[in-house]
C-alpha cells in the first residue's frame, strides 16, 4: 500500500451514465496507487445505477434521506484513513489520488480540493456558471471546497462530526467553516482535477438550482463568522430581492398614474443589473482566458441573481431530493 489509505464515497440517484463515468475515472486512478475502495450510496435508483456501481467494484450500500447524510453513511461504511467524496456527475483526472495524498501530507491541512470544471462540450450556459464559479490555478489556501470533489482525513471528518444532516443544500460550505473553525486549513490544488457534468444546461436549469440552493446558503452565511469576503453572498439575495419588489411596486404605481413609476422600476432593475455585473467581473479578472463572454456570464449571473434572491420567498425541489429510511448494505 503506497500511503495513507483512500475510500471513494459516492452518492447517486438515478445517473447511471454519469456513474459509470464517474467510477471509470477513479479507477483509473487506483491500479497503480493501491486505493482502498469505492462506495456508492445509492438513494433508491430505478435507472440501474446500483448494478453499474458492482459491475466496476464498488461496494453499494442503498439509503434514503438527504445526500449530506448519504455521504455519512458512505464515510462510516469506509475503511481508509482518507475520505474523497466524489459526486456521481464529476470525472476526476487520472492524477488525482495522488496529488490528493500529497496536499493532505501538508502541514496542518485536513481537507483538499478544486474547483469544478465545465464539461467541454457543454452549453454557452455550462461555460457562463463556470466562469462564475471560477478555475483552479496551482495551490493556494481557500475557505471553502466543494462536496464533490473533496479529499478529508477521517479523523478530521469524524472530529467534527461530518456534514449536517438538516442542509438539504451548500452542506459542503458548513463542513468547510467547521474544519476551519477547529484548526485546520484547506486547501485548492489544480491537480485535484475534476469535470462536473452536472453543471445546469439552460438558463431555467441555472433558475431551479439556485432557487433549491438559496435559502440554505443564505442559512449558512448568517451563522458563519464574519467574513468581509462572505459579506457579498449573504446581502446580496436581499438586496435584490428588495430591488424586485419596489420594482413590481413601482410598475404597479406607474399603471394608476404615478409619474415617476417607471423611472423607479428602471433603477431598481439596474441595482441588481450592477450587482450581477459586478460579480462577472470580480470573475473575470481572476481569470487570463475567460472561457464565456462577457455578455452570456452576465446573463448567467442576472438568472443566478435573480434566483438567490427568489429563494427567500420560496423553494424548488432538487432532482436528488431524497426520502428517508433505513439503510441496506448490497
Amino acid at each position: 500500500m503506497i500511503g495513507p489509505r483512500i475510500s471513494f464515497v459516492v452518492p447517486v440517484l438515478n445517473d447511471a451514465k454519469r456513474l459509470a463515468m464517474c467510477l471509470q475515472s477513479i479507477r483509473r486512478n487506483l491500479a497503480a496507487q493501491g486505493l482502498v475502495e469505492i462506495v456508492v450510496v445509492d438513494n433508491g435508483s430505478t435507472d440501474g445505477s446500483a448494478d453499474v456501481a458492482r459491475q466496476l467494484g464498488a461496494t453499494v450500500i442503498v439509503a434514503d434521506g438527504r445526500v449530506s447524510a448519504l455521504r455519512n453513511l458512505g464515510a462510516s461504511r469506509a475503511t481508509g484513513d482518507i475520505l474523497a467524496f466524489v459526486d456521481a456527475d464529476h470525472e476526476i483526472g487520472s492524477a488525482w489520488v495522488v496529488s490528493a495524498r500529497d496536499v493532505l501530507r501538508m502541514k496542518g491541512v485536513g481537507a483538499a480540493g478544486a474547483l469544478y470544471r465545465p464539461p467541454l462540450d457543454g452549453t454557452w450556459v455550462q461555460r457562463a456558471y463556470g466562469q462564475l464559479r471560477g478555475r483552479a490555478l496551482g495551490q493556494s489556501e481557500t475557505d471553502w471546497l466543494g462536496s464533490g470533489n473533496l479529499a478529508v482525513w477521517r479523523r478530521v471528518f469524524e472530529e467534527i462530526g461530518g456534514f449536517d444532516t438538516q442542509l438539504e443544500a451548500c452542506e459542503d460550505v458548513d463542513l468547510c467553516q467547521r474544519i476551519r473553525a477547529a484548526g485546520h486549513r484547506l486547501m485548492s490544488d489544480a491537480r485535484l482535477d475534476t469535470i462536473h457534468h452536472g453543471d445546469p444546461e439552460t438558463l431555467r436549469d441555472v433558475f431551479k438550482s439556485e432557487l433549491w440552493r438559496g435559502r440554505d446558503n443564505l442559512r449558512v452565511s448568517f451563522r458563519s463568522p464574519f467574513s468581509w469576503s462572505n459579506l457579498p453572498s449573504a446581502l446580496m439575495p436581499l438586496v435584490d430581492i428588495a430591488m424586485l419588489v419596489v420594482g413590481l411596486g413601482a410598475l404597479v404605481a406607474a399603471a394608476m398614474g404615478w409619474v415617476h413609476g417607471l423611472t423607479l422600476a428602471l433603477v431598481a432593475a439596474g441595482v441588481v443589473i450592477t450587482g450581477s455585473l459586478l460579480k462577472v467581473m470580480r470573475a473575470r479578472q481572476k481569470d487570463s482566458n475567460p472561457s464565456s463572454s462577457l455578455l452570456a456570464t452576465l446573463v448567467v449571473a442576472f438568472v443566478y441573481d435573480l434566483a438567490r434572491a427568489c429563494a427567500l420567498l420560496t423553494r424548488a425541489p432538487h432532482r436528488g431530493a431524497a426520502r428517508s429510511s433505513p439503510a441496506a448494505a448490497v
